[in-house]
Formats: C-alpha cells, structure tokens, sequence
C-alpha cells in the first residue's frame, strides 16, 4: 500500500482526521491542528510534510519574539517559524503573529507504528511550544 493511502488510515486509529479535496489530512491536537501530506520527492522517496498551526493572531511584543526564536533555536523535531502580519489599528498598525512548525520526513520502511509514533511526537512537540508561548 502506498504511503499516502496509508498515513490517513494509521493516523485515524487515535485521532480525528479530515481527508481533503487537495490530498492534504488535517488533523487536530490538543489545541493546535496541522495539516499533513504525502510529497514525492524522486522514485521511492516520498516525504511526509507536516505543517502544524501552533497560534495565530499573538500580539507581538520582544517577549514573544524572544519565546519564539528561543523555540526555533532549541526544538529538535520541526522547525518553529512565525509569520508577522500588520493589522488595522487605532492610529497605529498592530502587528500579530501566527506562529507554525513544519516538519518533513522520509516514511519510506517505517512500519505503521514508528509512523503513527513519530507524527504524535511532533504533535505533541508543536502542543508543547504553544502552551509555552500562550500559558
């Protein structure tokens, strides 16, 4: 079986998850969702791309800058980014911040089990960065 007929399948045995017109699965986490797909690098190597939303719409001050690159310094599984957005304000703009992990992986040979057990890791990796950027 194919790794994008898989990873849907494997995944749903804990947890809720949404199959998309595009091919994408989303899925949700804690207080986070990510979306997930099956990306054919060349012949017998596709990727799992993981993007997972960690928060959205953060006031953006130094302290949360700070939380931030301190997260993408120090995770080990994904990468934590931020995407900066200038809202309407009261005179002045203000600005807010999304903040994403992403996550890409060869899957080729891992059986259903290491699969399901490193998404879950990465998951619950993006769960930790968000309630320390939130809490």
């Amino acid at each position: 079986m194919e790794l994008s007929e898989r990873l849907g399948p494997v995944l749903a045995d804990v947890m809720a998850v949404t199959y998309e017109d595009d091919g994408a699965l989303t899925v949700q986490h804690e207080q986070t969702f990510a979306s997930l797909r099956v990306v054919t690098i060349a012949t017998d190597l596709d990727l799992v791309s993981l993007t997972q939303v960690l928060a959205w719409d953060l006031p953006l001050d130094s302290k949360i800058r700070a939380k931030v690159a301190k997260h993408a310094h120090d995770t080990l599984l994904g990468t934590v980014s931020m995407v900066e957005k200038i809202g309407p304000g009261q005179g002045r703009s203000k600005k807010t911040g999304d903040v994403l992990l992403r996550y890409n992986f060869p899957a080729a040979g891992l059986t259903d089990d290491a699969l399901r057990t490193l998404v879950l890791m990465v998951l619950a990796t993006g769960a930790d960065v968000r309630r320390a950027l939130v809490d």
